[in-house]
């Protein structure tokens, strides 16, 4: 089967409202399908947001940097299968 039509959702939150960074994270990562995943694109290390993946969603999510900095930083978040 090919995965050609497969678009990923990228989130960008640089010129996002940083009140409004983390509801729209976690919004996006609540509607994924098992198995699903979204890119995040930052400006700094969102370590932040790693630490309050594991108080609210506990060994629910994947977290994989694909980029680390210094620039740019880009992590996928997927949902556990």
């Amino acid at each position: 089967m090919c995965s050609c039509n497969v678009t990923e959702t990228v989130i960008d939150v640089r010129q996002i409202v940083p009140r409004m960074r983390h509801p729209l994270i976690f919004q996006t990562f609540d509607q994924l399908a098992p198995g699903e995943a979204f890119l995040l694109v930052n400006d700094h290390d969102p370590r932040p947001l790693f630490y309050q993946f594991n108080v609210a969603r506990p060994g629910e999510f994947g977290w994989d940097y694909q980029e680390e900095g210094p620039d740019l930083w880009r992590i996928r978040i997927s949902r556990a299968a």
